[in-house]
């Protein structure tokens, strides 16, 4: 069974990996990813504030790690999302995926960050250095790589 946790406290990736690697002793590979609220000069963020309705959050992340768990014969499957005020270098999203081989841990954990960035119900506003701030949507590029997901076979094989 997954963990999911929708949370506004931080998280502490290493932890968590150790929590998977606990769980699914038998896993060749773990692959992880972490995202954080970035800010630059070409878009200087100075903080980013999630929103979700938790009725909904929670079990739509339930039903999308159901999914990785059958197509790519996961071991076990960490996924945390952040909600609230979070500033720039603040650890946003935690995916971290158990398989017996490489290829399916990293699919696995590819396949749910590009659902999380594209399909999942948070809200994002981000807060300009100006005083402004925008709503976020998803990027033609971050759709275009969700999509390729619809096309592609279930990954069953014991690829390394």
């Amino acid at each position: 069974m997954p963990r999911i946790a929708v949370q506004s406290e931080t998280f502490d990736p290493g932890a968590e990996i150790a929590a998977l690697q606990a769980a699914a002793p038998q896993a060749g590979a773990i692959a992880t990813f972490t995202g954080v609220v970035r800010s630059d000069a070409a878009h200087p963020i100075v903080a980013m504030t999630l929103e979700h309705y938790p009725a909904m959050t929670e079990p739509a992340i339930r039903r999308i790690a159901a999914q990785a768990e059958q197509r790519f014969s996961l071991l076990g499957c960490t996924i945390i999302h952040r909600f609230g005020r979070l500033l720039p270098g603040d650890p946003i999203v935690f995916v971290a995926t158990a398989a017996s081989h490489r290829r399916a841990a990293l699919q696995a954990t590819e396949f749910l960050i590009d659902w999380l960035k594209t399909r999942a119900p948070f809200w994002k506003q981000e807060h300009l250095s100006d005083g402004s701030a925008i709503w976020v949507a998803a990027l033609a590029q971050d759709e275009a790589d969700a999509d390729r997901w619809s096309s592609l076979p279930p990954r069953n094989d014991s690829g390394s």
